[in-house]
């Protein structure tokens, strides 16, 4: 593991304890610096292959999916340990689930529905990349459908 500061490739662990499902979390020190930067492990597995929109296959990139929700929501108030939760349970729904490939689009209706739960203007935003709403008329059915839902 390489030091986010100074770039030093040895450390030595001053904590670890188990974090959130399947995850270890640990502590760490650089033999060089001596700063202090956390690190997580998980367990590694067969990784979840996305299938996307082209049927072409890649593994599933939480960060990549964490990214997603972070642009949705910027400058909302919207902590990144919500999204990070949220891309946790998504991820752990389909690892659970014993399948081996997922369609992106489930994937993406998934961040919907979570992002929907925590902030509704987040959600737009996300729903309006992510669906390419065309016209004005497809972006405010949206938003009729969501203040008929409230």
């Amino acid at each position: 593991m390489n030091c986010p500061f100074c770039g030093y490739s040895e450390s030595k662990v001053v904590d670890s304890r188990p974090a959130e499902r399947e995850r270890i979390r640990r502590r760490r020190e650089c033999l060089s610096c001596q700063r202090r930067f956390t690190t997580y492990e998980i367990i590694e597995t067969t990784p979840l292959m996305v299938i996307k929109k082209d049927r072409s296959r890649q593994p599933f990139d939480r960060e990549k999916l964490l990214g997603g929700l972070l642009r949705a929501c910027k400058k909302r108030p919207v902590s990144i340990e919500t999204l990070e939760k949220a891309v946790e349970e998504i991820e752990y729904t389909f690892a659970n689930s014993f399948e081996k490939e997922v369609e992106s689009t489930r994937i993406g209706e998934m961040a919907m529905q979570k992002l929907r739960d925590i902030d509704l203007v987040a959600y737009v935003r996300f729903t309006s990349v992510y669906r390419d709403f065309g016209s004005i008329d497809e972006f405010m059915n949206e938003l009729k459908y969501l203040q008929q839902k409230k």
